[in-house]
């Protein structure tokens, strides 16, 4: 059986490589390095759909994506407040979507900013 401690650890690196991950494909996407920021991206969204992240894992991981994207001007944020979750959820998954046509089109620059794009409506 696996301790509780062991569990915590795991979840405290799991979210570890998630935040550098994040971090990462943010820094390469100011660079203007668009096809590495996609896939950092793209990894560090693999591990967050993987099974082991709990709850506690993706509020921390969205209090990180809040802080990346903070602007005193987010009209995502705004508009965040007039809609439900459902919505929500359904614009996430057509920007993924749009993330992934742009992709197969070698749209990395496309690729990438409709990704963030949807990860500012994960944001808290």
């Amino acid at each position: 059986m696996v301790s509780k401690k062991k569990m915590e650890d795991s979840g405290e690196l799991i979210l570890g490589n998630i935040i550098k991950l994040t971090r990462s494909s943010e820094k390469k996407f100011k660079l203007g390095n668009f096809k590495g920021a996609l896939e950092d991206k793209i990894k560090a969204n693999e591990i967050l759909k993987y099974k082991s992240c709990d709850e506690k894992i993706i509020e921390k991981y969205r209090e990180e994506l809040s802080n990346l994207y903070s602007s005193k001007f987010d009209l995502i944020f705004d508009h965040k407040l007039k809609i439900d979750a459902i919505k929500r959820n359904e614009i996430v998954q057509m920007l993924e979507r749009k993330s992934e046509e742009k992709l197969k089109n070698h749209d990395y620059r496309g690729a990438i900013k409709a990704l963030r794009r949807a990860e500012k409506y994960l944001s808290n």
